[in-house]
């Protein structure tokens, strides 16, 4: 009878024991699950792509550019368009100090009719490099000896694209322009004479005024 009693006891108390150890185990795999769920929530949080990207110092250095190679959002304008096929015959050269041109051949051996009129059509453009190349390549086209020679016969075509610039709401523009029509009055003289007032404009008759060649008989 004590034999039995005794295995009885031995039985309970190891069912006791297998119970407590199935709660042990159960609230060691619920305890681990948690852990790995905050450690997956909190690599989540803290990963690159949630982060918020702060703007870097080096990216003010940097004039605002485009690439003409690239997909745009919007329809490349037509400087932007020609300039990407190779129709321009320059290209931006970066420098340590200052940008430059370097042109597929002398620029004097270069056909004005239409270069001249593409490059002033591309003083509009407020994207880098566009506004470099334009602004540039108008003027270096310019020096070419016998510039006048060439210059003279588009005046007609010339004077209503830059009377574009000069009536653009970007200030840069303007100043682009009116540099332009400046360095085309010091090549053709008098010859733009009769052309500034189709131009010219209340607004802008006393800054072009200052700039112009004493010889221009509107302006004077």
């Amino acid at each position: 009878m004590q034999k039995s009693e005794c295995h009885g006891g031995v039985q309970l108390r190891n069912r006791v024991t297998g119970n407590c150890d199935q709660r042990i185990s159960s609230s060691t795999q619920i305890k681990n699950r948690t852990t790995f769920q905050r450690s997956k929530s909190s690599s989540s949080t803290s990963s690159p792509e949630s982060t918020r990207k702060h703007p870097r110092p080096s990216d003010k250095l940097n004039p605002k550019t485009i690439n003409p190679f690239g997909e745009q959002s919007r329809a490349p304008s037509a400087f932007a368009a020609i300039y990407s096929k190779g129709g321009i015959p320059c290209r931006l050269v970066h420098g340590s100090v200052k940008h430059r041109l370097q042109w597929e051949c002398p620029p004097e051996n270069l056909p004005f009719d239409p270069l001249l009129i593409t490059l002033a059509e591309g003083l509009r453009e407020t994207k880098h490099p566009y506004t470099f190349v334009s602004k540039e390549g108008f003027r270096e086209l310019l020096l070419v000896q016998g510039a006048a020679d060439k210059a003279v016969p588009l005046l007609p075509r010339l004077i209503p694209v830059l009377k574009a610039a000069l009536a653009h709401s970007d200030d840069e523009v303007f100043e682009r322009g009116l540099n332009a029509l400046v360095q085309l009055s010091v090549v053709v003289g008098p010859s733009l004479n009769d052309h500034l007032k189709h131009l010219l404009t209340s607004g802008s008759l006393i800054i072009i005024k200052a700039k112009i060649p004493t010889y221009c008989s509107i302006c004077c």
